[in-house]
């Protein structure tokens, strides 16, 4: 049954704005710290492999809290589930500067991560404020606010990154971090409105299982959860190697790398913010996931191939422009095909198929690198994009035929994954 909504839900464009604003700061200080990370732990007499742990140990924790936070925010409301989650961030920034070893530093990046599992809340809340016709859109707005942070975040910390420092040079970026997730957390408590009323009490709890088995039998949702398993293993290899294989290739340092970064940044604000919606209605949702997937392949196998050093950034945007275009789609997709009073755990378990595929993408691709050659990581990962978009396919084919098959029945039909003349 649907849960029900509190008598005054805020208005979408209001509660957009906030939420808008405030993923954004706490987004500058993941992208902030992302960059540096490789470097950070060097400084802490860390191997490679040890490096790329702190990614997955991340992901781990993003792997169990997406799910278990979407499912509480679905019963408790979304605003104490964010505020709660981003306290998580802050404490974790500031444990992480005083990290004494790279042991300490992994166990204190799967409690972050566990914290940041918050995605699935933020884009239950569009959903909750949303029309369906318009969740593509307005989930590629929020995409926005995370691409903003990564242009401001690489770039904000490579003016605050300090080798010559030693590790304070490196601790004064993750004080920034701790700085702007408190900044989110204040904006969240006092600014927005929850869109949500808590479940009512001895209103019975689903078990986890029961979540996903549901998914499983969605043959929208099942597929889609395929298609951020297989792409985001790509993107997630690519990510925590970018740093050694610039160093190998082009002697880049932290700043170098944050700053191509930051043009990723850009181009996934410019594609999420105006151009995804619009796509979406125009193609389909499912169509415009399959080319995004095969874009971001494109833009792997061009870095790999490039002639030049001053076109791998270029090469890079082009991924990213394809990469853009995938999460709001999945998002929408998934918000289109449950009912309201399983969003959030239904975007959580995509959230929780996410943070799988970096658990395994970066510890594989660590491996690779080390053991095959510096360019196989992004080969793989574009060779990964081709089923990844044969799935996306399949999905919206899946959509249509469920709401063709609603719609025989005489129940209220979801609105299939159509290109809109609106």
């Amino acid at each position: 049954m649907t849960a029900p909504r509190p008598a005054a839900a805020p208005s979408g464009a209001g509660a957009l704005g906030v939420l808008f604003t405030v993923v954004f700061l706490n987004l500058v200080g993941f992208g902030l710290v992302i960059p540096l990370l490789p470097f950070f732990g060097e400084s802490l007499g860390a191997p490679t492999w040890q490096v790329t742990l702190m990614f997955s140990a991340y992901s781990l924790g993003q792997f169990f809290g997406e799910p278990l936070l979407g499912r509480l925010s679905d019963r408790i409301g979304r605003k104490p589930v964010l505020i709660l989650t981003l306290a998580a961030n802050a404490i974790g920034y500031l444990a992480l500067a005083f990290a004494p070893n790279i042991w300490a530093a992994i166990a204190i990046r799967l409690f972050t991560g566990f914290g940041a599992g918050n995605v699935s809340t933020v884009q239950g809340y569009v959903a909750d404020v949303t029309p369906p016709e318009r969740r593509a859109g307005r989930m590629g707005l929020i995409g926005a606010a995370f691409g903003a942070g990564f242009i401001f975040g690489p770039g904000l910390g490579s003016v605050l990154t300090r080798p010559e420092l030693g590790q304070l040079g490196y601790q004064i970026p993750l004080f920034a971090a701790a700085g702007l997730a408190t900044l989110a957390l204040i904006g969240v408590a006092v600014l927005l409105r929850e869109s949500r009323a808590k479940a009512a009490p001895g209103a019975p709890r689903p078990p986890f299982l029961a979540g996903l088995r549901r998914a499983r039998a969605n043959p929208v949702v099942s597929r889609v959860l395929l298609v951020t398993l297989i792409y985001m293993a790509g993107f997630s290899g690519m990510e925590s190697t970018f740093a050694f294989w610039t160093a190998a290739r082009y002697d880049w340092g932290a700043r170098e790398v944050g700053l191509a970064f930051m043009v990723v940044g850009v181009v996934s604000v410019v594609t999420q913010g105006l151009l995804a919606g619009r796509l979406a209605r125009r193609f389909g949702e499912s169509r415009v996931l399959a080319a995004g997937c095969l874009l971001f392949g494109t833009g792997l196998v061009a870095q790999v191939m490039s002639p030049a050093e001053s076109l791998v950034v270029v090469f890079m945007g082009l991924g990213a422009f394809g990469m853009a275009m995938t999460m709001p789609n999945i998002s929408a997709m998934i918000s289109r095909a449950v009912a309201p009073d399983e969003q959030g755990a239904m975007l959580g378990l995509n959230m929780a198929a996410s943070s799988s595929a970096r658990i395994l993408g970066p510890v594989a691709a660590g491996a690779i690198f080390s053991a095959v050659g510096h360019d196989w990581p992004f080969l793989i990962g574009a060779l990964f994009t081709v089923p990844a978009a044969i799935m996306a396919i399949n999905a919206g084919r899946a959509a249509r035929r469920l709401a063709e098959a609603e719609s025989a029945a005489g129940a209220p039909a979801a609105t299939p994954d159509l290109p809109s003349r609106a």
